[in-house]
Order: C-alpha cells, then sequence, then structure tokens
C-alpha cells in the first residue's frame, strides 16, 4: 500500500464530504453546528436574480454526467410568465460504478434540502421535487427525515424564516428504472406517466413538469449550492480548472485498496487518485478503467496522467461522466466487462426507439457467442456497424452510452476478441447461454 505524498494530500478538497464523518452527520443539530442554514439566511436576503448570477460566475457546471453550467440553465426559465416553476433534483443514481449522490444523501441530506431550498427561491419555485431510486430505501428514508426536520425548523413551509418566501418539498421514490435517470423519463414519471423519454424540443426549462418551467439538477449539483453561496463565486472557483470549478466526488471502485469516495479539486489524475487510495490491489497492475461511470468510453493505463476534468478527459476521447472511476487489473477481461455493462443496458432499455431497443438485444447475443468461443471476425464487424447505428439515432443517452464501452474495448483491447474467436483464450460462457443467440 502506496502513502500518499503532501502534495497529492493537497488536492483533496472535503467540501460536500466534510461532514460525513461527524456524529449523526444526518441530523439537523449536527449540521446547524457546522454551517447548515447559513448559506440559506444569505439567500433569502439576496435578489434571486443575484443569486443565480453567483452560480453563472462560480462556473458550476451539472455533476450528473453532462456538465451542463448550472447557472446558465437557472437563467434559462422564463420569469413574469404567471406559470408555477418547479425545481426537481434527480437522485436516481443507478448507473454501475456511480455512487456519490447516495452517501451524500445518507450521511448530509440536509445540504441537499438546503441547496434545494436556495436554488427554488432563485428560480422562483413554490414546489420543489426529490426524485429518489426506489431501492434507496435506507438514503430516502434519511432524506425524508431530514425534510421533516426542516420543516419544523421553519426552514420548509410557509414564510420561510420570516423572509415571505414560501417552498413545499417532496420526496418522491420512483420504481427503479435507470431510464428514469434521464431528465424527461423521470419528470413523466413523476407525472405518473410510464418513464420514457420525451421528443425535445420543447424543453424544460419552458415545457417541463405540468408542461411548466422546470429545472432538473442532479444531487451533487444542488448540495454545490450553499458552499458557493456561503464562500463565493472566487473561492469556488479556487478549486479545480479554468473550465471545470470546484471540487468533485469521485467513486474508486474495482481494484483498489481502498475504495471509495474521494473530494478532490477537479483536474486531478488517475494516479493521484490511486495514490490516495492505497494504490492497486497486491498482485495486479492497472489495465484499463472507466472515468466517469460504464457509460463512458473505457481508457488505459496510458492514461494515467489525463486531467479528470470535463476538457481533460474529453481530450483524452470519453467523457467525465459521474465520475465513477471503475478501475480493472491486468487479471480483468475487457471483453467479458463490456458484456455484463451491455447486459445491464439491454435490461435498462425503455424500448421507445428501435436502435436502442434491438441493437443492444442483438449486441448482448453477439458478446455470448464471442465468450463462448463460438464468435467469428465478422462479429466484430458486426458489433462496430451496429454501435454505428445507435450512436446519435436512439431517442436518448441510455443508446449511446451503452455503445461507449463497446467501441472503447475494441479499440485499446481488440487482441482480446481475437483472443476467443480464434481460441487462445478458454470460454468464459458455456454453450447453454447460447439458447436463442444466434
Amino acid at each position: 500500500m502506496t502513502t500518499p505524498r503532501p502534495e497529492t494530500l493537497a488536492k483533496l478538497t472535503p467540501v460536500l464530504t466534510k461532514r460525513w464523518l461527524s456524529p449523526d452527520a444526518w441530523r439537523i443539530g449536527t449540521y446547524e453546528q457546522l454551517d447548515g442554514y447559513a448559506a440559506l439566511r444569505k439567500a433569502l436576503k439576496a435578489h434571486p436574480d443575484d443569486l443565480i448570477q453567483l452560480i453563472k460566475d462560480s462556473g458550476l457546471r451539472g455533476r450528473g454526467g453532462a456538465g451542463f453550467p448550472t447557472g446558465l440553465k437557472w437563467g434559462f426559465i422564463p420569469q413574469g410568465d404567471g406559470k408555477p416553476h418547479y425545481l426537481v433534483v434527480n437522485a436516481d443514481e443507478g448507473e454501475p460504478g456511480t455512487c456519490k449522490d447516495l452517501p451524500l444523501m445518507t450521511h448530509d441530506p440536509h445540504a441537499l434540502v438546503e441547496g434545494v431550498i436556495i436554488a427554488s427561491y432563485a428560480i422562483r419555485a413554490a414546489r420543489a421535487y426529490i426524485y429518489i431510486r426506489g431501492e434507496a430505501v435506507h438514503a430516502a428514508r434519511r432524506l425524508r427525515n431530514a425534510v421533516q426536520e426542516a420543516y419544523d425548523k421553519g426552514y420548509l413551509g410557509r414564510n420561510i424564516l420570516r423572509s415571505g418566501y414560501d417552498l413545499e418539498l417532496v420526496v418522491h421514490s420512483g420504481a427503479g428504472a435507470y431510464i428514469c435517470g434521464e431528465e424527461t423519463a423521470l419528470l413523466d414519471s413523476l407525472e405518473g406517466f410510464r418513464g420514457q423519454p420525451r421528443l425535445r424540443p420543447p424543453f424544460p426549462a419552458t415545457h417541463g413538469l405540468y408542461a411548466s418551467p422546470t429545472v432538473v439538477n442532479n444531487v451533487g449539483t444542488i448540495a454545490s449550492v450553499p458552499p458557493i453561496v456561503l464562500g463565493g463565486a472566487d473561492w469556488w472557483k479556487s478549486m479545480g480548472t479554468e473550465k471545470s470549478s470546484g471540487p468533485m466526488i469521485y467513486s474508486l471502485s474495482g481494484r483498489v485498496a481502498n475504495p471509495g469516495q474521494y473530494e478532490c479539486s477537479m483536474g486531478v489524475t488517475l494516479r493521484e487518485l490511486l495514490e490516495l487510495a492505497g494504490g492497486m490491489q497486491p498482485g495486479h497492475n492497472l489495465r484499463f478503467w472507466t472515468p466517469g461511470g460504464s457509460s463512458t468510453p473505457l481508457l488505459a493505463a496510458e492514461h494515467l496522467d489525463v486531467p479528470l476534468d470535463f476538457e481533460g478527459v474529453a481530450g483524452a476521447g470519453s467523457i467525465l461522466g459521474t465520475t465513477a472511476t471503475q478501475i480493472f487489473s491486468d487479471q480483468d477481461c475487457p471483453v467479458y466487462a463490456t458484456y455484463r455493462w451491455l447486459e445491464f443496458y439491454h435490461h435498462e432499455s425503455c424500448g421507445k426507439c428501435t436502435p436502442c431497443r434491438e441493437g443492444n438485444y442483438w449486441m448482448v447475443r453477439v458478446y455470448r457467442r464471442i465468450l463462448a468461443g463460438q464468435g467469428t471476425h465478422e462479429d466484430l464487424d458486426t458489433l462496430l456497424d451496429t454501435c454505428d447505428n445507435i450512436l446519435g439515432r436512439s431517442f436518448c443517452g441510455l443508446g449511446d452510452g451503452a455503445t461507449s464501452s463497446v467501441t472503447s474495448s475494441l479499440q485499446y483491447f481488440k487482441q482480446d476478441y481475437l483472443d476467443y474467436i480464434e481460441g487462445r483464450t478458454a470460454p468464459k460462457l458455456s454453450e447453454k447461454t447460447l439458447v436463442g443467440a444466434h
């Protein structure tokens, strides 16, 4: 196990995670002792437009994967339109390897609640929703308790802190569909319909929840708002890089000595993250990894020093995504890993569009043939051709994300595929998995 150097330890910037290890961190008493709701008091004295400008000035970008500028999204909401405005928090975290929102809601739910109140005030919303994944029972319980504590203390409800501002906050548990992490599918689910993506335009900013102006933000994005209000835009920009400001929670899993969440300034490298996590597990050497979850293109050991910010990862040919860094070693098979991810996307496809519904169905079967030792060289062309027909042609980003590991694993590890096809690697799947696969 490696010991981090002082300069690497300096990369740790606990902002969203600073309260996680405090006793009873999820209770309002602990939260209030550690700056809790101080940002709300400050925000309610400011004009809503000034808060939107503050978030713009901070450079905060969405923590849900797309990295869209948060202040710009808030500014899209039309004002004086006579319609109700809504804030919806996307807490439907469910992608393989992604684990930053659930621990945040479990250990520090009031950070999200306070962020919701400030953001709702800024966009003039009188009602807000937190849409949480149905399986996240413990996190939802903590969150509902925090919301009730906030109501009891006067931070929610009517005339919040005697400011004249009213807000109702509802925690809604979904049915556990990954597709509901897509913002328009989430809105349909919240309205009581089947969770499927909507055709855009119109966009949620003007026609969102109940056909009204709506902001949809990730948990990490909204939880970042109170620290920015307290610390200011310049303080926030002092962490991270010029175009990717602030800290980010990086979730390390896989072949690392100490997997977990590491909050660092954006722009940290995987080499530094591995150093903080105690290095690779004994006997394992890094071979491939995901910078932002299973829906982002794989990177290889040669990318150890790529800055993990939006621009740096994009320059390496991948996406920062949800900063879920899944680490694989020389004892792991990229073909099999891709197959397991693809099974997930095939299972979670909502079926609304043909490219995603049919493409993932058939790619799973091609992978089963290859891993059972019955693949052909033509199968590799079929995979690439199928990805080409899914990417940019599916109704939402689920189809695009499903192709990422397929194309990138073929780019970096084509020989592994050939070893299965040409018989140098023993089959990983039995022939019985091929029933109906031809």
